[in-house]
């Protein structure tokens, strides 16, 4: 096939209108287009008046070779590829055992299923239809279920989020490809396939991780919920168990720990059993909130309305006087700030839109890089503590009953308390205004005022006054790393770190393809 890029078109183009560009690139008539299909579709928006829809497209054409003899132009072709598992199917002594249902656990558990492994997987939440109603009652009343919440349940902390799945991970086996078409088969929509920033939302994502549970059981794979891993068995520093709800033991030679950022108590078990950790840099900080409509305007100029460009993002960043990074993260066109808190007497905040992106505002976290120097106590999990500090804080400024605390970003910038919200209603559910200064340390708070000063220069209206600012965001990534070698395994022989919570992804995409990985890996060592 011959691969076209950069085929520009006008945002009122129609479909017939790409056919044609083909033709006219390639100089060949149409009874010799056998076939195309877009690999890639983005948004050129450099040019406020000139706004570009650009496609990437493959092309079936008769007599390609003569085709490509004969051209004056370089053209590039390509084969059609698809994720390969690099090792044969093999057997066992035991079936592996898979902690977690995020996005790791689901894509290492759905590997090992297609290899005949039979994973039992473990998680300590509910299946995603109760978790919903569990984390609707929450946002509503308040009250917490710390086993089923944003953080924890069927689908990890992803399910109640924008759905991001861009990666910058490379991808020379095609484990991405793999993703998104395993989700896509699962009913997620299949813009994402070629979409340049490609996102399921949160109402699709709750239907695609059913499906995958239930292709996994299908391919004789096991999903327990209601199980929290309490120990791990070792003998001789390798792993020949694991303990469930301190009772049950389930007897296995491999462990996958595709546990989640937020799972602490399991954390600290590990510590507990001399399982090698780090601590390692997060950031924290605040999400901010804006009318979409003032996104779009700014990004997309007097095109703003027009049905052809999706919901407008943002990506900021700024390096400080203080020598902090501060950052736009986690952005949600049309969306909501959920609160995302798994602790009781702790308040945490995140972002989450629907797939359509449609409610009034947008939103985004604006994170402050921290290093284990802002936390150098002698212990693995100082950064926790440090998390819990100001998680605590929120939970104060909120009024001690899980309100989220909220400031105007006018407000915000001279230390002053908020009493009266302006034109901009924030998407937060229960809140309480307050001074968000008093739950983040001042270097953030800082670094925070200095970048939204900065990030207004590049969108004007970023700084407006009345921006809804609320907190905390500490959850942006884990806080500790549990090491493992080039074969993935842990100093526990058996033991396979894997996904955000341990340290090595930063996102849907790129937990789901180190899930990917690790199970190939328990193939290959076995």
């Amino acid at each position: 096939m011959i691969r076209l890029q950069q085929l520009k078109f006008r945002l009122d183009h129609k479909k017939g209108d790409i056919k044609r560009k083909i033709l006219k690139v390639l100089h060949v008539k149409d009874n010799q287009l056998l076939d195309y299909s877009v690999v890639k579709k983005s948004i050129d928006a450099r040019k406020k008046n000139d706004i570009r829809i650009v496609y990437t497209v493959d092309v079936k054409v008769k007599e390609e070779e003569a085709l490509l003899a004969r051209s004056k132009k370089t053209l590039m072709t390509t084969k059609p590829t698809s994720y390969q598992f690099p090792h044969a199917l093999c057997q066992l002594d035991d079936r592996p055992v898979v902690i977690g249902t995020g996005p790791a656990g689901l894509f290492c558990g759905l590997i090992l299923a297609e290899q005949g492994l039979r994973p039992i997987l473990l998680e300590r939440g509910e299946e995603v239809n109760q978790r919903v109603k569990d984390v609707q009652t929450y946002f509503n009343t308040g009250e917490l279920s710390i086993s089923s919440n944003v953080q924890f349940g069927e689908g990890g902390a992803g399910t109640f989020s924008d759905g991001k799945l861009n990666t910058m991970v490379k991808d020379k086996y095609k484990r991405n490809q793999k993703v998104l078409e395993e989700f896509v088969a699962a009913g997620a929509p299949k813009e994402i396939l070629f979409d340049s920033k490609p996102h399921i939302g949160t109402d699709y994502l709750r239907e695609v991780v059913q499906n995958m549970r239930e292709k996994i059981i299908g391919l004789g794979g096991e999903v327990r919920f209601h199980s929290l891993v309490t120990s791990l068995v070792i003998e001789n520093e390798a792993i020949t168990g694991v303990q469930v709800n301190d009772s049950e033991v389930i007897s296995t030679q491999h462990v996958v720990l595709a546990i989640g950022h937020s799972a602490r108590d399991t954390f600290r078990m590990l510590k507990d059993m001399k399982v090698a950790m780090e601590k390692k840099p997060f950031a924290i900080g605040l999400r901010i909130e804006h009318p979409q409509i003032m996104i779009n305007k700014q990004q997309y100029g007097d095109y703003y309305q027009h049905k052809a460009l999706p919901v407008a993002d943002y990506k900021l960043s700024h390096h400080c006087l203080n020598g902090r990074g501060v950052y736009s993260f986690c952005m949600c066109p049309g969306g909501y700030v959920v609160n995302a808190s798994s602790e009781l007497g702790h308040v945490v905040t995140n972002g989450m839109s629907n797939y359509l992106r449609d409610e009034a505002n947008a939103n985004s976290a604006l994170l402050v890089n921290v290093t284990p120097d802002d936390f150098p106590e002698d212990d693995v999990l100082a950064g926790v503590t440090f998390q819990r500090k100001w998680e605590s804080l929120a939970f104060d400024a909120g009024g001690r009953n899980y309100h989220i605390p909220v400031q105007l970003a006018g407000d915000f910038m001279v230390n002053r308390p908020s009493t009266e919200l302006g034109e901009i209603q924030p998407s937060v559910g229960r809140y309480k205004l307050a001074n968000l200064r008093e739950c983040l340390p001042p270097y953030v708070c800082d670094a925070i005022q200095e970048g939204i000063q900065a990030f207004d220069k590049k969108i004007p209206g970023f700084g407006r006054g009345d921006a809804i600012l609320s907190g905390v965001e500490t959850r942006s990534s884990s806080p500790i790393r549990i090491l493992r070698d080039d074969i993935y395994m842990s100093n526990i022989r058996g033991l396979y770190p894997c996904g955000e919570g341990a340290g090595y992804a930063g996102g849907i995409m790129s937990a789901a393809m180190d899930g990917i990985k690790v199970a190939e890996a328990i193939v290959h060592n076995k």
